[in-house]
């Protein structure tokens, strides 16, 4: 009996053991430091969620697509840049990322009754997805973001077209605009310290969601004139309802204020240490000769003067190459042995830019450095700010006082009722743009100019918000491909003969989701230039612009 007693004593005390060794594993393996999804505020997520989509939209517009869009050139591994050669290489696993956190911010919200988070991811939601389609085309969004719900649809969610995208958001930023629409003090939520776009202003917030809307609205006026002619004039008839980002005070933007890697402008040289990044990305052609026949004084905020221009002198002795005070000289007969025609190279005195899609761009304009190095002292470098990690004006900008007034410039142009003339907001954009950039003085000087002044074109206010979108070419190229303007030409070197007008669907996408990849990639349009990649070319036209005879 003693013995039974002490057996079944020991089976006790062992399983008492195994019970708290079990509570006790489970209680080590929560993290003290961490939030839990149940119980986290939305501000821990949801200030990643801004800085993220900040950086995105600016990697966009300030990296590939302003070789594209020719705002810039690379002198050094410049396939992807000047040649548009991406190889199936754009994924947008980055941006479903973003939508994500962005979701399980939204979903707390609705948990916590906060609509002020509810309508400021409905916001965000409208610009990721609206970038999303713009690049892609056809994509997953009514189904997006339910992988968690483990469902075959979740986790193969079908692609949307890209009207019910677009038409989606739309809808979504409307919500947006009533959920915003309280006084800061009436919200039982703050987002002060995470919002580093606005700093909690919701007023600002809901200007942002109806500028987007125009902007989406007029990304569909040539597929649905008249429905996107009803949206813009809705909002501009009831200001009161449908504020909008008319001055640079109100503009979406974010700074970026710390020197640390992972939140400093992108390529700057702090964490470069041979700065090549910074060196490869230079100037390119279109753009200074578009910005030096109108004296136009922004392009010396973006850019640096050439360090050494050159001066090709038929009076100089055979044979002269020769650099003295600040200049190169050169007699005609050293192009000549170099196989270098005169119009091949400029002798631009302050400005030169790197012609778009060329062999050899290391080497232009007879650069002394040919091995990718890039310290061509012959061609203007980005200006020295964008050596910072940070600054007054560098800065995401995700929509501002200049496009919103561009937009409605062509809305009045199309002789839609925006309460002002074409060349009254043509005006106002570019006015807003010199105020952006700091030389708010200069704008009236450079307006009286003849180029310059409004001549009632398309052409010309296409051309004037393209430059006006540096640092934010995404917004040219979407342009671009609805109006054809600028007109641009592809390098003779570049890839295609005309330029792209969308990524190409990822390798991975159409591994894991193939069904509903091949049936996106059947509602694109081929093309002539599309032909050796297949239906998924970045030379297929999506529906947005399918039937338009747009941009070529």
């Amino acid at each position: 009996m003693i013995i039974k007693n002490k057996l079944i004593f020991g089976w006790a005390l062992l399983l008492l053991c195994t019970f708290s060794c079990k509570e006790d594993l489970i209680e080590m393996n929560i993290n003290p430091n961490g939030a839990s999804p149940e119980s986290a505020n939305p501000n821990l997520v949801l200030s990643t969620v801004l800085t993220e989509a900040g950086k995105t939209v600016l990697n966009l517009g300030y990296q590939d697509i302003a070789g594209v869009m020719q705002h810039t050139q690379k002198d050094g591994w410049s396939g992807s840049h000047n040649s548009y050669d991406w190889n199936r290489s754009n994924s947008w696993s980055g941006y479903y990322a973003i939508l994500r956190n962005n979701q399980f911010v939204y979903d707390r919200a609705v948990e916590l009754d906060q609509e002020l988070h509810q309508g400021v991811t409905l916001v965000i939601r409208g610009m990721m997805f609206g970038l999303i389609t713009d690049l892609w085309g056809d994509a997953p969004y009514s189904q997006a973001l339910k992988g968690a719900e483990g469902t075959p649809e979740a986790t193969f969610p079908s692609f949307d077209t890209q009207e019910e995208i677009y038409r989606g958001i739309l809808g979504e930023l409307e919500t947006a605009n009533q959920l915003l629409s309280q006084p800061k003090g009436s919200y039982n939520s703050s987002i002060e310290g995470a919002d580093v776009y606005f700093g909690g202003n919701p007023e600002k917030w809901r200007k942002m969601a109806n500028s987007l809307k125009l902007r989406f609205y007029m990304r569909l006026s040539e597929k649905l004139p008249d429905f996107a002619k009803q949206g813009i004039e809705t909002i501009l008839a009831d200001p009161g309802t449908y504020p909008i980002i008319t001055s640079t005070g109100d503009d979406a933007t974010m700074s970026f204020n710390t020197e640390s890697e992972a939140s400093s402008w992108p390529k700057n040289t702090k964490f470069d240490v041979d700065a090549s990044n910074y060196r490869r990305l230079k100037m390119c052609q279109t753009l200074v000769e578009a910005m030096r026949v109108n004296n136009d004084p922004r392009l010396g905020v973006w850019a640096n003067p050439v360090e050494i221009p050159l001066v090709v002198d038929a009076s100089l002795p055979a044979g002269t190459d020769v650099i003295q005070d600040g200049k190169r000289y050169l007699s005609p007969d050293v192009l000549e042995s170099r196989n270098v025609a005169l119009e091949d190279i400029s002798q631009n005195p302050d400005y030169v830019g790197i012609p778009p899609g060329i062999a050899g761009s290391q080497v232009y304009n007879l650069s002394p450095d040919a091995n990718q190095a890039s310290f061509n002292p012959h061609v203007s470098w980005l200006n020295d700010r964008y050596r910072e990690p940070n600054g007054p004006l560098l800065k995401a900008r995700l929509i501002t006082a200049t496009e919103v007034n561009f937009i409605l410039a062509e809305a009045a142009l199309k002789g839609w009722a925006v309460g002002g003339t074409a060349e009254e907001y043509y005006n106002k954009a570019i006015q807003a743009s010199f105020t952006t950039w700091g030389i708010s003085g200069q704008v009236e000087n450079y307006l009286q100019q003849e180029s310059v002044k409004f001549d009632g074109t398309l052409k010309q206010l296409m051309e004037q918000k393209w430059v006006s979108s540096w640092t934010a070419a995404a917004e040219a190229w979407f342009d671009y491909r609805r109006t054809g303007y600028p007109e641009l030409e592809a390098g003779p070197y570049t890839i295609r003969s005309v330029l792209p007008v969308r990524f190409y669907y990822m390798v991975e996408e159409r591994n894991l989701n193939g069904a509903n990849s091949e049936e996106a990639m059947n509602r694109l349009e081929t093309t002539n230039f599309s032909e050796v990649d297949g239906a998924n070319s970045a030379w297929s036209k999506p529906w947005v612009i399918q039937g338009t005879g747009k941009p070529w």
